[in-house]
């Protein structure tokens, strides 16, 4: 089993040096990897479904990594998620591309449609159609990343004509951990990713995806490879908690701290570490 460190970027890991203290921690651990949170703009006053209170700090999550990649030298470095339907899928392109050459490698891209209506509103991007977006934008990356000559002619996303360097590290490209609870999330990551990530999944509901990404498995390239299956369980995670999800077919726990200082975040660090030997 992977063991990950989720939230490098946000709360108490919001101010950079705190963040690369406790970045270098995980991989003097012996952890897999560090995985940043994202909310571009969050509801003031908070209201469900929102996550978080107005005033939680959230780094940019290519800004975070890079920041940790020249600190650290091993560990990977993961989005989990960065919102795709909020963004410009050209422009993050050439964000992440530029994070895995700096990285020397090291990226793991997660993504999700995202879910909170007001931040997208005040972003202008488009939450009645963020399913079909984030579909076509994954492709967009594809193409900036793979094709010689890149293009695209989308209902939402066009060109040609055009290049884009760098290009990753990684070939084909770095990993795409597709990140979301429904059926649809389970099916594009079945369809277009290299991974699947739920996050706060219990063992019932990580079966529960498990199930619809076997459902759409003899629709997937083989290209593709396995479906890495990644999660981050409800609080605690112990020994038992890492050998309950191997079992159902989980090969990454990115767990989360209800940590409020940096203090405490490093003592979470060790026990994760305690877990990896």
């Amino acid at each position: 089993m992977k063991i990950g460190l989720f939230g490098i970027n946000l709360g108490p890991l919001g101010e950079v040096d705190a963040m690369v203290q406790v970045a270098q921690a995980a991989e003097a651990a012996g952890l897999e990897s560090v995985w940043t949170g994202e909310h571009v703009v969050l509801p003031d006053p908070q209201i469900p479904p929102s996550p978080s209170g107005p005033q939680v700090p959230f780094l940019d999550p290519a800004i975070a990594l890079a920041t940790i990649a020249a600190a650290t030298e091993r560990i990977r470095l993961g989005t989990g998620i960065i919102i795709l339907p909020q963004r410009n899928p050209l422009v993050l392109a050439k964000e992440l591309a530029s994070l895995d050459v700096v990285s020397k490698g090291r990226l793991i891209f997660g993504l999700g449609a995202g879910y909170l209506e007001p931040e997208f509103r005040a972003l202008g991007a488009p939450f009645e159609e963020r399913g079909a977006v984030t579909d076509e934008a994954i492709d967009v990356l594809k193409a900036l990343w793979t094709m010689e000559s890149p293009e695209y002619n989308g209902t939402h996303f066009r060109f040609s004509g055009i290049d884009a360097q760098p290009r990753p590290v990684q070939k084909p490209h770095p990993p795409i951990v597709i990140g979301g609870m429904s059926k649809p999330a389970a099916r594009r990551a079945a369809l277009r990713g290299n991974g699947w990530y739920g996050f706060m999944t219990d063992l019932e509901a990580t079966q529960r995806s498990i199930d619809w990404i076997g459902e759409y498995a003899t629709e997937r390239d083989s290209a593709l490879g396995e479906v890495e299956i990644s999660v981050t369980p409800p609080p605690p995670v112990t020994a038992e908690t890492v050998a309950q999800y191997a079992e159902i077919g989980v090969s990454r726990i990115v767990a989360v701290a209800r940590a409020r200082s940096v203090d405490e975040m490093l003592d979470f660090v060790d026990e994760l570490g305690a877990l990896t030997s």
